[in-house]
């Protein structure tokens, strides 16, 4: 056959590439970077992580931990390249963003059954067998065109990327390292900050300068809509002074060596890299004024020379409304072979992401094969998300990741937290091997 399209080389797309390259199908995969930039991404790499650099807890009984376990056993190809690229971030599997990258555009062009292609697709390819997977960050020459197929226009809204600094900026006289609960271990620093300067931080945060809407941004109806997860501070520190000390801000666990008393509120910094050179501000996705963000951010203690790496900007997401439009397998419910991949599908999360791009590289392998796609089972955190975002209410879809909370109920419910969590951890566990075996 002749090789097949695939649109966009994030994180579903290149997934996708492998998983289909190692079955034997000749893909040509697209990306428009670097030629046609992005408002967030920074290179041309393959798999460029722009928001958090964390995939989320490993432990088995939480929800990312069960993800992972569920692509290790579907054979997913991205993950281990994350592991060999994973930096210290306490329970959590966080990257290198630069390397990770960089290692998956590598094997991407070493592969002889892919053909990385660098130019912007600005129509849905007409090929029997096609994979978008073009991501938040669409064109709008080929959004406009998913628009035309798919009847409805694509909804959008704004994800918020978090400050970064040096490490060598930073006053550790002041700042502390420690992990929330275990203060032996040091993947996280912290900002101890009294009532004063929180409050301080709160009125900043709601009165200070932001970037003006431009472009697109201002003449799109939806531009004030904000992802529930993805909230930029402002937005939330305005839901009410408490809002950030009871949400990421919040002291819990984390003790201040200096006076062993808990701080007012605390502002917690996770490594950037494995070597702790860099700090990501934790939950300060935010659009304001980067003269803004400087002045404020180094008003806190042990910041009052901080060197940023990055500041905080926000970027438009593009998805369609997956329940009009896909199937639970991701096949597009109109077009027999046309399979959508990564957050345009509506799901939410890095994890989830490369999941959507194995899952749609096996839709199709299905379809080139003359059988059916096949459904993983609801029990399985990967099936759930793909039958919550194909059966949703359309008039209020919006986007969604794996949590415990989309999968079915346990047919117990008076057991602790804990008990819920294993309980879903071996259901999914014993689902999936059942699927597998009875392939």
């Amino acid at each position: 056959m002749d090789s097949l399209p695939i649109v966009g080389a994030g994180l579903a797309g290149s997934e996708a590439a492998l998983q289909l390259a190692d079955a034997g199908i000749p893909v040509r995969l697209f990306e428009m970077r670097p030629g046609t930039p992005t408002a967030a991404h920074r290179t041309g790499d393959a798999a460029e992580i722009v928001c958090s650099n964390s995939l989320g807890s490993f432990l088995p009984d939480r929800a990312g931990g069960v993800l992972q376990n569920e692509l290790r056993a579907l054979g997913c190809k991205l993950l281990p390249i994350a592991e060999a690229h994973a930096v210290p971030a306490g329970q959590a599997l966080a990257v290198n963003r630069d390397t990770f990258a960089a290692a998956v555009t590598a094997e991407l062009e070493a592969h002889p059954k892919i053909d990385l292609i660098r130019q912007e697709v600005k129509c849905i390819p007409a090929d029997d067998f096609v994979i978008l997977a073009s991501g938040p960050l669409t064109s709008d020459a080929l959004a406009s065109d998913i628009a035309k197929i798919s009847g409805e226009e694509n909804l959008s809204f704004f994800d918020a990327i978090a400050p970064v600094v040096t490490d060598a900026s930073l006053d550790k006289s002041i700042i502390f390292a420690a992990s929330r609960w275990r203060p032996e271990e040091d993947d996280y620093l912290n900002i101890p900050i009294d009532k004063e300067q929180y409050l301080a931080l709160i009125d900043g945060l709601i009165f200070g300068e932001k970037h003006d809407l431009k472009g697109f941004e201002a003449a799109d109806p939806r531009a004030k809509q904000f992802f529930e997860r993805c909230l930029p501070v402002e937005v939330l520190a305005a839901r009410g002074k408490e809002s950030l000390r009871f949400g990421p801000l919040r002291p819990v666990g984390l003790d201040d060596p200096r006076t062993r008393r808990r701080p007012y509120a605390v502002v917690q910094m996770r490594r950037e890299n494995k070597q702790g050179t860099m700090w990501n501000l934790v939950g300060f996705q935010t659009n304001l004024a980067y003269g803004e963000q400087e002045k404020l951010l180094r008003a806190l203690p042990g910041m009052q020379n901080a060197e940023f790496v990055r500041l905080g900007s926000m970027h438009r997401n593009t998805f369609v409304c997956a329940p009009k439009l896909l199937h639970s397998t991701l096949e597009w419910r109109t077009r027999q072979g046309l399979f959508l991949a990564g957050q345009l599908t509506g799901m939410e999360g890095y994890l989830g992401n490369i999941g959507s791009g194995l899952l749609a590289a096996r839709g199709v392998l299905a379809r080139i094969e003359g059988r059916e796609p096949q459904k993983l089972p609801v029990e399985t955190l990967l099936g759930a998300l793909t039958f919550h975002i194909s059966s949703a209410t359309a008039s209020s879809f919006q986007p969604m990741k794996a949590e415990f909370g989309i999968l079915p109920p346990l047919d117990w419910k008076k057991r602790t937290k804990e008990e819920r969590r294993q309980a879903n951890a071996d259901r999914s566990k014993k689902a999936l091997a059942d699927f597998l075996a009875a392939l």
